[in-house]
């Protein structure tokens, strides 16, 4: 096996949470309803003051609030590039608060992506250009530019000034080369993702041929093996037993193919979509990952800590429940749920 890393520090985070797809729920403690009837998001100024992101009312028609939930971010970023001086001010403060508290929790990269903001692409490229803008106004660390598409990218890349180091870029792979244009144009590391033009791969093997190959393209156009931080891709345990086991086996093959030098990363939190007690679960999946190579992660710092990750008792009851349906081990999770309605799981 190759590099394993010894301390929290020598783990590179990719802070994943200033992301339109991303929700809080109505009910839920940061939403709040103002004196005047308004409904709002809670949030906290740079002098701790506090302050609202008010909801707008075509929000309200939108799906996901009917279903009790609101895209706070897609709320801030619609209200930098289209609301009155004040709702600009109100949006851009909502993701200096949340770039503030992704950095003082650890992240060394800001995933940034605004897919969702609409459909039309004009759109989206005029959201990056303003949220990197207003990222980078507080910002000590580099933006990482995510997006499914290629021009949304160049557009972020482009709106960065370069002051905070290099950027990222999320992602490389080989149903979009192009992307490698980008990366060695704009001198950035890359999330380099094991998806291929068929789609997702369905096992370690996939995951891993997929990776030889579009790490082979890199290196030939002058890519670094370490400006890599390769996604072998997560998928939630809860709907196929092996997806946590063929995450694992793809980090230590393609750890053992590209030895210390590349960075092994991954969306660790999807492991554990649709289950009970996720932190349980994906503080679980990371301490199996780092004994596989993993030395990177797209997280939310705020959530799982990676100091607490090497703190983990792997021989506590609970996480070795954990350790069984991420092995693979406890079909359709049957034991892990029976221990959760039972109150085992702490």
């Amino acid at each position: 096996m190759g590099r394993v890393i010894q301390s929290p520090e020598e783990f590179a985070v990719i802070g994943e949470n200033i992301h339109t797809t991303r929700i809080v729920l109505r009910k839920g403690r940061r939403v709040t309803t103002l004196a005047d009837g308004t409904e709002a998001v809670a949030f906290r100024g740079e002098d701790g003051e506090a302050l609202h992101l008010t909801i707008p009312e075509h929000i309200k028609d939108t799906q996901p609030y009917q279903d009790g939930q609101v895209k706070h971010f897609l709320v801030a970023v619609w209200k930098g590039l289209h609301g009155g001086p004040a709702e600009q001010a109100e949006g851009a403060a909502y993701v200096h608060f949340e770039a503030r508290r992704q950095i003082a929790a650890g992240a060394d990269y800001l995933d940034l992506n605004v897919d969702e903001i609409a459909y039309e692409l004009d759109e989206q490229k005029a959201a990056m250009r303003w949220l990197v803008t207003t990222v980078q106004q507080v910002s000590s660390i580099p933006p990482s530019i995510d997006s499914s598409n290629t021009e949304i990218i160049a557009e972020g890349l482009a709106a960065y000034d370069g002051a905070e180091g290099r950027p990222m870029v999320n992602s490389l792979a080989l149903e979009r080369m192009d992307v490698l244009d980008l990366v060695m144009e704009h001198d950035a590391l890359a999330v380099v993702s094991a998806a291929s033009m068929a789609g997702m791969p369905k096992n370690a093997g996939e995951r891993t041929r997929n990776v030889r190959e579009v790490m082979e393209k890199a290196l030939s156009a002058g890519m670094s093996l370490a400006d890599a931080h390769v996604d072998p891709l997560v998928f939630p345990a809860s709907v196929d037993s092996a997806n946590g086991r063929a995450f694992l086996d793809s980090v230590a093959a393609i750890r053992n193919d590209f030895g210390e030098e590349i960075h092994l990363s991954g969306g660790l939190s999807n492991v554990s979509y649709g289950l009970p007690k996720r932190r349980l679960i994906n503080d679980t999946f990371c301490y199996l990952a780092l004994e596989e190579g993993l030395d990177s992660g797209i997280i939310n710092p705020l959530e799982t800590d990676i100091g607490r990750v090497f703190r983990l008792d792997a021989e506590s009851g609970p996480v070795k429940l954990a350790m069984a349906v991420l092995n693979g081990e406890d079909e359709f999770c049957m034991d892990y749920l029976a221990a959760s309605r039972a109150g085992e799981l702490g």
